[in-house]
């Protein structure tokens, strides 16, 4: 499936193999007024861990929001190899506190895409709700209200929400950000067996222990893409202060 923009680029040579779940070529994004991405040309490879690593505002969050098509493009080409439509986790401070929700409920909102919103859930739903709240340790906290929860487990229903989708995509952004050491490690894991599964997974991070977990990484500064490959040889000393150096 390819999406193409304004001012679009020459189409990549077709891939030899199915290797990567998402490429993108001259893709640049931004809001009104303000350009974020600058001419991003990468790949995104399948069944494995891709982190965006970056300063704040680097443009992560925004290059996530492209990759799961609620940013719109302003030029470039987009192209995914898979067919069904990725699950987006946000910012666990995009979520309000103050929602009425239960963990079970807002598990289930995950389901909304297929069946809407207004419409029962299916036994195959209710099936999928339970699978996922049991794999990820949640299922005793069904009945709490997500504002009572702690950061950690606050986040796991996040992505329960997620993957109850049955995407084979999912992005999330800052998953560990905020939590407590034992928190991150439990996610990190977490995303580790995900990949293992199947899924491929693409996630914003602060966190350079949960970067290094990953397959792949991506280092973003003010736009742009600085450099791509494996985390052992991005993530090193001189390459992150000069990431982290004032411009």
């Amino acid at each position: 499936m390819k999406i193409m923009f304004i001012k679009p680029m020459p189409a990549p040579a077709p891939a030899e193999d199915a290797t990567f779940r998402i490429r993108f070529t001259g893709l640049s994004a931004g809001y009104t007024g303000h350009p974020v991405l600058h001419q991003l040309d990468a790949d995104i490879p399948a069944f494995a861990g891709t982190a965006l690593v970056g300063p704040n505002g680097s443009g992560k969050s925004t290059l996530l929001g492209v990759l799961a098509g609620v940013i719109q493009p302003t030029a470039g080409e987009l192209q995914h190899a898979g067919g069904r439509p990725p699950a987006f986790v946000p910012q666990r401070g995009a979520v309000g506190d103050t929602l009425p929700l239960t963990v079970r409920q807002t598990v289930e909102m995950g389901r909304w895409g297929a069946r809407g919103p207004w419409r029962r859930l299916t036994r195959h739903d209710r099936a999928a709700v339970e699978s996922v709240m049991e794999r990820l340790g949640i299922i005793d906290l069904a009945r709490r209200q997500l504002g009572e929860l702690s950061g950690g487990q606050r986040q796991r229903a996040l992505i329960a929400q997620g993957l109850v989708q049955e995407s084979d995509l999912l992005l999330l952004d800052e998953p560990t950000t905020g939590l407590d050491p034992e928190a991150r490690e439990r996610i990190t894991t977490l995303l580790t067996e995900l990949v293992a599964d199947g899924v491929t997974v693409v996630h914003a991070t602060h966190d350079l222990d949960a970067a290094r977990a990953a397959d792949a990484c991506l280092l973003l500064r003010d736009g742009r893409l600085v450099g791509q490959g494996h985390p052992e040889q991005l993530l090193t000393p001189s390459t992150l202060a000069r990431m982290w150096q004032p411009g």
